[in-house]
Order: structure tokens, then sequence, then C-alpha cells
């Protein structure tokens, strides 16, 4: 069986921990050759549990292959050396890249508490960041004859509506959202400007909050607001896998793309379906526009 990946390199950014652990894994178990990308190279170094090297050995033994690449993405250099390392290392350009490091949410710095220092590096790391490398490795994607950019975005994008404003627990979460608005309309615009050449651009966001560490320690998370995160690795693999004249320019929620497009919800080594979340058994009410 041809695996829908082989053959590819696959440059994932925040993959120490949480989503971009769990892509990182799937993506080595569908045959992709995984660079692995993050500050947090060894156990214990960062605030929260997951390194690269436990990435490595997950995506080990899921199957697949992963490289680790400690590096910092805040900045250019760190950008270009990690490109750069992952494509000397595999012999191959990167046609599949995740956008997915994301800097701290801050979400307790109302509109009139926030500071220029935590403004600027969000803008850095969220969207600016993002550009430069997918500008940096859409060349080698055209050259190649197809490449696959996946940015991951968030609810918080979506317009706070009121008055009366509800209550939320991450308040109008300002500088976040706004950077996350950013990188839909980002998405969109180089899906157009990069349409007919082979490389698709799409958006994803968890539809329920899929529980990480770093998600639970910013809020509790009740059941019915949350999603597995195999729902999540699933739609992610259908944007990197898909036909890039047709499915791209997407900015949607991880749920909603599993039922549109029927697929088959399967765990993080692709080896079995995940009960209980295939798409016939999800809820429609669990369903919104991101």
């Amino acid at each position: 069986m041809t695996l829908p990946c082989a053959g590819r390199l696959a440059l994932i950014t925040g993959a120490s921990r949480g989503i971009g652990q769990a892509l990182a894994v799937r993506l080595a178990a569908e045959g992709a050759r995984v660079a692995a990308v993050s500050r947090t190279a060894c156990p214990g170094d960062g605030h929260y549990p997951g390194s690269l090297t436990e990435t490595v050995a997950l995506a080990a033994e899921a199957g697949g292959t992963a490289f680790a690449i400690p590096a910092d993405i805040r900045s250019e250099e760190g950008r270009h050396r990690a490109v750069r390392e992952a494509e000397e290392h595999f012999g191959l350009p990167v046609t599949l890249l995740v956008n997915n490091a994301a800097a701290p949410r801050v979400f307790d710095l109302a509109f009139d508490q926030m500071t220029g220092e935590a403004f600027r590096e969000a803008v850095e790391v969220n969207v600016w960041a993002a550009w430069d490398l997918a500008r940096t490795v859409v060349p080698g994607m055209v050259r190649d004859g197809a490449g696959w950019i996946l940015n991951i975005t968030s609810a918080q994008a979506r317009h706070r509506v009121g008055p009366p404003y509800g209550p939320n627990r991450s308040g109008g979460a300002c500088l976040y959202g706004g950077t996350k608005a950013m990188v839909d309309r980002m998405t969109t615009g180089a899906a157009m400007d990069l349409h007919g050449r082979g490389v698709a651009v799409n958006a994803l966001a968890p539809e329920g909050a899929v529980r990480t560490d770093h998600a639970a320690a910013v809020a509790d998370l009740p059941a019915h607001a949350t999603e597995p995160m195999e729902t999540f690795v699933e739609a992610a693999l259908a944007l990197l896998t898909g036909d890039p004249d047709r499915l791209t320019g997407r900015v949607t929620g991880s749920l909603s793309l599993v039922v549109e497009l029927g697929l088959s919800v399967r765990s993080l080594d692709g080896r079995r379906e995940i009960e209980g979340w295939q798409p016939g058994e999800i809820d429609s009410s669990r369903l919104r526009t991101v």
C-alpha cells in the first residue's frame, strides 16, 4: 500500500508537544520524513511536558521517521536554518509545511494593558514567521510540482459580538485573536496567489478545544467543548494530501471537515479507527463556523 505522504518532507513548528507533536507522529506514520522544530529539545527544557526527543521516539514507535531541529523561529536566522537543516538531512525539499508554533496567548492582558513586547512577539511568531517560512519553501514546492501549507488557526479569530458580552475565559483576546485573524486572511490570499502552481494553502482550527497540557493550563475545559487530538489530526492530514487545485483556500474547523469529507478518523499511528468520532457519529451541535 502506498502511503499518502511517502517520499515527502514535512516541516512542523511547535512539534515538541500538543498538536505539533501529534501531527509529527501521524505524518511520519503516513510515510513523510518529518523535520520536528521547536525550542524544547529535551525533557525538562520547557514549561510544559514534551520535547523533540520524545516526538522523535513517538514517530519511530508509529513506524515513521522524524528528525529533531532545535530552533527559535522568532528569528529569521532560526527559521531559515531549520529549513536548511531539514532539507540537508533528508536530501529533499520541504513540500509539507505546518505552521503550528504560537507565541504566548497573554489572555490575562486586556486591550489597555497590552505591552509592546508581547505585541511584537505575537506578530513575529504567529504571523510573520509563518509567512516567512512559507515563502522560503514555496520555490521548492513549485519545482517539485506540488506542495501543501497548513496554518493552525483558532476560533479566537472570530469577532466578539455584543453588547451584551457573555462571559469568556479569554476576555477580548485582542492580540491572539487578532493575529489569528490575520493568519486566516493571509491563508486565503496566499491560496489565490499560488493557485495553479501546485501549492495548496489552508488554515485549520480545532472546533472543540483539543485537550493539551497548554490548553488545560489556560482554561477548565468541559467535555462537551473538547474534541480528541485524532479528529484534528485527521482533518489536518486531509488538507496536507488533497488536490492543490481543489482543496485550497479553506479556513475551516476540524470536526466540520471530518464530516464534510467523510474522513475515517484514525489513531495517531493510523492503525485503528477512533470509536465515537467517525463522521456519522459526531453530534451536529459540535459543528460551528470558524
